[in-house]
């Protein structure tokens, strides 16, 4: 279990009730990660996938920006590095995203600010993002005759191929609107009212099953970009059929036909 009062150099960590707040807390430097940065958020987010007391988390920064990307001292000292410890460095990084990305728990990204390179990945990992109309956001890699290789595959889930044909090539910056009409971002509201949105996003993430929420992620993974064959709808009769015959399933249905709320939803609900 995460221990709230534990010292984190880049992240400040809140727990209320079920849910976890993780804070990107490097304010001077707009967030930007570097290989502590990386460490201690992929500890933070295996560990409280893994505490079964904690049902939603929600990924937020301290100060101007969401996540300016890599940090230039880390990108400057990357430089120097040899191929294996390139390669090492990369690793940690495509680990940190794989681990927020398949997180078995509900996960909300609240955004403000810019969200830059690596910053756009991490609010792609998230399954939910929730802006502020004056966010900004780019993939700028190519400027730096690099490319986001890490966060590409979430990227590209999240805005589709053709856009990141465009983005990923111009490097350019686009704002809120842009990402909303693209997928990246669900939602915008004005700052004065992001947590007020949040809030009401935990609510009623918390009245549904956190076992069902967990197939749901794993049922999205499993059919999302994949024909509808003979494979495809047999693997799904099978998930309902399994999921039904769970007490959490079972008990989910009971309660429905008793209009009675499950064991699940908190009590002042």
């Amino acid at each position: 279990m995460v221990d709230p009062t534990a010292t984190y150099s880049t992240l400040e960590i809140a727990l209320s009730g079920r849910v976890a707040r993780v804070a990107l807390n490097r304010p001077d430097v707009h967030n930007a990660f570097d290989e502590t940065l990386i460490a201690e958020l992929t500890h933070v987010v295996r560990t409280f996938d893994a505490d079964t007391s904690i049902r939603v988390l929600i990924l937020e920064a301290r100060g101007k920006s969401f996540c300016a990307g890599a940090d230039l001292h880390w990108m400057k000292k990357m430089a120097g590095f040899t191929q294996a410890e390139n390669l090492a460095d990369a690793n940690s990084l495509a680990a940190m995203l794989s681990a927020l990305n398949g997180m078995s728990k509900p996960t909300i990204a609240r955004v403000h600010g810019a969200a830059y390179g690596g910053g756009v990945g991490l609010v792609a990992c998230c399954d939910i993002a929730i802006g502020t109309p004056e966010a900004s956001f780019a993939l700028s890699e190519t400027r730096l005759g690099l490319i986001p290789a890490a966060i590409s595959p979430y990227v590209i889930e999240a805005i589709g191929a053709r856009a990141a044909r465009r983005y990923f090539l111009s490097a350019e910056r686009f704002g809120a609107e842009e990402a909303r009409r693209l997928g990246l971002l669900h939602e915008l509201v004005a700052e004065v009212e992001l947590d007020a949105a949040v809030d009401r996003l935990i609510a009623t993430l918390l009245e549904a099953g956190p076992q069902a929420q967990a197939e749901a992620k794993l049922l999205i993974r499993a059919v999302a970009q994949r024909p509808i064959d003979q494979g495809v709808i047999g693997d799904t009769a099978k998930r309902i059929a399994r999921v039904r015959a769970t007490p959490e399933g079972k008990e989910g249905v009971a309660a429905f036909l008793a209009k009675q709320k499950p064991a699940w939803v908190p009590r002042d609900k």
